[in-house]
């Protein structure tokens, strides 16, 4: 089998667990969750009580500048562990919909050597009820449209649109 053949097998394995409910990409830790011993996504109090400051202060207008100095203020490391967060990764929680309880998979896609987003070159897979959400729908909703009225690209570029 060659590289090309073994990357396509490897791609279509993972397509078939997306489609069949037996991913494990679902089961992924994500900041403000665990792995308990039966390899399920549990809540961390500590990290989804930070979870949920951030979705606050991003709602009553604070920008991810500052929501990082006030996380680096309080003493709380990244989801690296470092002392400073940076501005990407509060963007990329605000932009995660686990946790409401939810994951969407296939969210990019790989074109060689390049990932891309993916916006409607192939399906997405939404699973649900595959863990406690930290943050409400109508919470993660606002904020993503809180990300797209600030955001200086046009709207159909953009955030992700999920309706539940």
């Amino acid at each position: 089998m060659n590289t090309i053949q073994k990357s396509e097998a490897i791609k279509n394995g993972l397509r078939k667990g997306f489609q069949d409910g037996s991913s494990k990409m679902a089961k992924r830790r994500c900041y403000g969750c665990t792995i308990n011993p039966d390899g399920e996504l549990e809540i961390n109090p500590e990290e989804a009580q930070v979870v949920c400051w951030i979705f606050e202060q991003y709602l009553a207008g604070n920008s991810l500048g500052k929501i990082a100095a006030g996380l680096e203020r309080q003493g709380i490391p990244s989801p690296t562990g470092r002392s400073k967060w940076n501005r990407e990764a509060i963007d990329k929680l605000l932009s995660n919909e686990k946790y409401t309880g939810r994951v969407l998979l296939q969210k990019t896609v790989s074109t060689g050597a390049v990932q891309i987003e993916n916006n409607g070159l192939m399906d997405r897979y939404l699973y649900t009820g595959t863990h406690e959400a930290i943050i409400s729908d109508e919470m993660f909703m606002v904020g993503q449209q809180e990300k797209i009225s600030r955001s200086k690209e046009p709207q159909n570029h953009v955030a992700m649109r999920i309706t539940f």
